[in-house]
């Protein structure tokens, strides 16, 4: 009987010991989460208090949207009769000539920037 209290001793021991090892542990993450949430915290409120200040410039931006959005349907409106009478029509009876280059040569001056003229003299 005796070896069978002195086991079941060292078992709740045992179990114990495990307890205390896992709780120093669960213990240790806790503070280390908890101080980054803490430098989290600071860092929140800094955002908060540089953001106050642009609050109003916000508002008054929406309120810019807000009209222009109103006003883009005369715009579009002004805008389509204008397009109606600039638009330009071709005559179809006559026919085109094809495209021709601007210029023949594309010269660079690369070359004579360094002293060298290709075919001529420097």
């Amino acid at each position: 009987m005796t070896l069978l209290v002195v086991l079941t001793v060292l078992a709740i021991a045992l179990l114990i010991a495990e307890l205390a090892i896992y709780l120093y542990i669960v213990g240790s993450q806790l503070t280390r989460i908890a101080t980054k949430l803490e430098s989290s915290a600071e860092v929140v409120w800094a955002i908060k208090r540089n953001a106050e200040p642009i609050e109003s410039g916000v508002e008054r931006i929406n309120n810019t949207g807000r009209v222009i959005a109103g006003a883009l349907p005369l715009l579009y409106g002004m805008a389509e009769g204008i397009i109606v009478g600039a638009t330009y029509e071709p005559d179809p009876d006559t026919e085109r000539p094809p495209a021709t280059p601007a210029m023949k040569r594309r010269r660079t001056r690369l070359a004579e920037a360094v002293g060298y003229t290709p075919g001529g003299t420097s």
